[in-house]
Order: C-alpha cells, then sequence, then structure tokens
C-alpha cells in the first residue's frame, strides 16, 4: 500500500504570527527583523512579498521599495509557542508527526487517514483548526503524496492556504512546471552545475545517463538527483519525540554593517563559537572537526579534522584563530571587512564514550564548565562571559533568558538554526 504524507508548510509564518498578534499590522506590509541589530529581513508579510521585499532583503533596501514598511523584531519564543500549539493538533490525527523546520511539518497518516475520512477530509480538519486555535491571520499551504520529496514539492504549488496532491498520474506534467530549485535539497549551485551540463528542468534530469551525474556530482549526491527525477524518496517521517541524532551544529550571524576592526570580527566569532559549544554541551557531545566561512570583500573557508574533542569555546577558538592565522595576509588587511560570519562543528561523539581525563586540569577544566552551564542555564546564556568579549553586544541566536526545560531547549535551539 502506498503511503499517504502530508507537507504542511506555514505561510509567511513569522509576519502572520505578528499580524495575527497586532491587528493594527494586518494588511500592512511588514518586514520581521533579528533583534540582534541585523540588518536583514529574515521574513516577509504577504502584503511584502507582493512589491517583491523578499526573505534575506537588506532592511535599507526594502524600505527603499517600500517606505511605508513596518520593521518588526523578530520574537522567537512567541513563533516557537505557535508551533508548539500547531504539533499538538497534528499528533491528533496521527502520531507520526515530524518537526522539519519551525514552520513546517511532516505527517505520515498512511495508517490513520481512514478514521477521519481520508487525506483531503484530514487537511480541512486541520484547516479549520488552524484557524480556531491559531486565529484566521495565520494559514498553512498543505501538500499530499506518497513520499516526502513530493509532498514538499506539493506544498508549494498551491499557496497560501492551498491544497495540491502529486501523484503517479500527474507527476509529469508536475515536472514539466515547476523548476529545478522547487525541489528541496537543489539549491542555487546545484541548480548551476546542473545547468553547466545541459539540465535545465526535471525532466532533463530524468533523462540525463546516471553515470554522467557521477562524473559531476559523485556517486551519492548523483543518486540523490536521479532519485529526485523519478520521484523517488525512502526517507521515513520521524516523529518529534524521536528526534534524529544531530549531526552537526552551527552558527550563522549577518554584522549590521562592513566591520574592518579585526578585534570586533574575533568577538563575534568567539561568541559564536560560545553558542556552538553550549548546545554542544546541552546535547553532551564533542566534536572534533571545525569549520568556518567569512564573508565580505574577502572569503574565507577553512575545515579541519583534529585527532581530540573538543566542547570548550576557548579551546575551539584557539584552533579557529589557528586556520585563520593562515590568511592573515588577507584577513589582516586594512581595506578588509567582514559582514557574514559562519562556523559549525561536526563529527560529533557521545561525552561518556571519549577516555576518561588524564589530568587534573582536565578535570578542573571540566568542572568550571558545567559550574558555568548552570549559571546560565538559570540566568541566561551568556550571563557569564569570556573577558575577551568585554564591551561586545550578547549575539544569542536562541532567546536569552528563556527557561524551558531540557528538550525545549534543544528543540528550540534547533530550529532558530534554520531561521
Amino acid at each position: 500500500m502506498d503511503k499517504i504524507i502530508l507537507h504542511i508548510d506555514f505561510d509567511s509564518f513569522f509576519a502572520s504570527v505578528e499580524q495575527q498578534y497586532d491587528p493594527k499590522l494586518r494588511g500592512r506590509p511588514i518586514g520581521v527583523s533579528a533583534k540582534n541589530g541585523r540588518t536583514c529581513i529574515i521574513a516577509s508579510s504577504r502584503e511584502a512579498k507582493k512589491l517583491e521585499i523578499k526573505t534575506g532583503a537588506r532592511s535599507f533596501e526594502a524600505i527603499k521599495i517600500c517606505p511605508d514598511l513596518v520593521l518588526v523584531p523578530a520574537d522567537f519564543i512567541k513563533y516557537y509557542e505557535v508551533s508548539k500549539k500547531f504539533l499538538n493538533i497534528c499528533k491528533d490525527y496521527s502520531p507520526f508527526t515530524e518537526l522539519f523546520s519551525i514552520d513546517e511539518v511532516f505527517m505520515d497518516i498512511t495508517k490513520t487517514s481512514h478514521l477521519f475520512g481520508g487525506s483531503h477530509a484530514i487537511v480541512s480538519k486541520i484547516k479549520k483548526r488552524i484557524k480556531d486555535t491559531l486565529g484566521e491571520y495565520i494559514t498553512a499551504s498543505f501538500g499530499i503524496s506518497h513520499n516526502k520529496l513530493l509532498a514538499k514539492l506539493a506544498s508549494g504549488i498551491d499557496k497560501p492556504n492551498g491544497v495540491f496532491e502529486i501523484n503517479t498520474s500527474n507527476l509529469l506534467e508536475v515536472y514539466k512546471k515547476v523548476k529545478l530549485t522547487d525541489v528541496c535539497g537543489i539549491g542555487e549551485r546545484i541548480k548551476d552545475r546542473l545547468n553547466k551540463i545541459g539540465i535545465y528542468s526535471l525532466l532533463d534530469l530524468r533523462k540525463i545517463p546516471h553515470q554522467a551525474l557521477v562524473s559531476e556530482f559523485g556517486k551519492s549526491e548523483a543518486e540523490f538527483l536521479k532519485n529526485v527525477s523519478l520521484g523517488l524518496d525512502a526517507s521515513h517521517v520521524i516523529p518529534y519525540t524521536e528526534a534524529p541524532e544531530v549531526k552537526s551544529i552551527g552558527r550563522n550571524y549577518c554584522l549590521p554593517r562592513n566591520e574592518y576592526d579585526k578585534r570586533k570580527i574575533l568577538q563575534n566569532a568567539y561568541e559564536l563559537w560560545e553558542e556552538v559549544c553550549i548546545k554542544l554541551r546541552r546535547l553532551s557531545k564533542k566534536a572534533r572537526t571545525l569549520g568556518f566561512d567569512l564573508g565580505g570583500n574577502i572569503d574565507i573557508h577553512k575545515r579541519k579534522t583534529y585527532s581530540f574533542y573538543f566542547d570548550d569555546s576557548r579551546e575551539i577558538f584557539n584552533l579557529f584563530k589557528s586556520l585563520l592565522s593562515e590568511d592573515n595576509n588577507v584577513f589582516n588587511l586594512k581595506s578588509s571587512y567582514i559582514r557574514q560570519i559562519s562556523v559549525w562543528v561536526c563529527g560529533l561523539e557521545d561525552s561518556n564514550n571519549i577516555s576518561l581525563f588524564l589530568f587534573d586540569e582536565d578535570f578542573r577544566k571540566e568542572n568550571v564548565l558545567n559550574a558555568v552551564d548552570k549559571i546560565n542555564d538559570k540566568f541566561g546564556d551568556h550571563t557569564i562571559r569570556n573577558g575577551f568579549l568585554l564591551y561586545s553586544d550578547k549575539l544569542t541566536t536562541v532567546p536569552n533568558g528563556y527557561m524551558a526545560d531540557r528538550h525545549e531547549r534543544t528543540q528550540l535551539a534547533r530550529v532558530a538554526d534554520e531561521v
């Protein structure tokens, strides 16, 4: 029996939530921006999108397009609370509900669909409960198919507040109309590489020999692309109560201006590494691979795997500086500025699986980290900070001071990473 998978994607989620909570914002073009001083639009209302104000636009550019644009600071606690209410609605129709991001879920209703009158009946019931529970200004678009790949593709076809189903009978017609980048997993870079080998549509992708894809992309990515072309996806819906194992942790920050001051750049990077390490310790993980991207009028990309594991921000920051020193001739030029900082770690291992400490110094360091974490858990992340960060702003990507249980903090941190 074919599976029945729903993908539910909220429409202009952050902006819609703000409009629901504040009636004065309804019907007006609004742009949601971060509280931490970033000058990017991280979400646009439907009204702003009609004016071509898109996610990622600079605030000053958006205001040039629409002088009446209302800028609203993001409130991730509010969005997370709405998301939790929505999950409580979904679980009434299937225990197999996966939180894909803060505003998207997958549902496997294969075993429960008949209890509610079929997939379209479930969609109607959920839409009504969204309106009754979350408010009339918060809507979602639904995709229905027999796997996650096509369900997610379907949810973007009839936006906003629409429903679309992809099945074996209409798959080719859908593939004639959608773009390569409409498929989850195909971004602009992959699209450009596909274009270079003569692939401009999903139907082109279906026709190209598999070996040609292997030559360009390698075996695993070629297999993914060939499966996409055939509409195949064997992945399962993983209930949000059984979240998959975390494979990497990262932080990304857009500076409010072009930054030439190297000390400030390093302070920002240290703060991001600190957030990465806070999450590592909350998950009881350590990492052995780190990577980073610094972008501005120069671009520095580094990645290195070590023979040891780490979860201490001072240690990882020193490793970061060591890698950065390889590009000091570029980084230290007076004309060099940075606007974007991304840091990440992978190669994770459970802390309990790593060798015991051999020296008293290691025990002392671990005890200090545990004490700092307890204080920060109680009073908010970054209550205690390294002296290197004196006078620098807090760059928290998880709401500072938000008191939640361990599971909620982990979930919130995960979805905040994707924003």
